[in-house]
């Protein structure tokens, strides 16, 4: 999944958040709906703002299952 980063205020963890297009059921017009996800980066040379892509991993915490795989895509 790719997404910008919003947080890099954790130790070696960022938060990054994925929007996507989901259609109304009834109404049929597109909503931007977003989620936030915790990503682990062992490197830390990423900031707020830059694009990112993440992929799902082995769980690193309670709240941590994916993993950055590319930085400014």
């Amino acid at each position: 999944m790719e997404g910008i980063i919003v947080s890099t205020k954790m130790k070696k963890t960022v938060v990054v958040e994925v929007s996507r297009l989901k259609q109304h059921p009834k109404y049929k017009k597109f909503i931007r709906v977003s989620k936030r996800y915790k990503a682990h980066n062992e490197t830390e040379d990423v900031h707020e703002g830059d694009r990112a892509k993440i992929q799902l991993s082995r769980p690193f915490s309670k709240d941590k299952r994916w993993i950055l795989v590319k930085k400014n895509i």
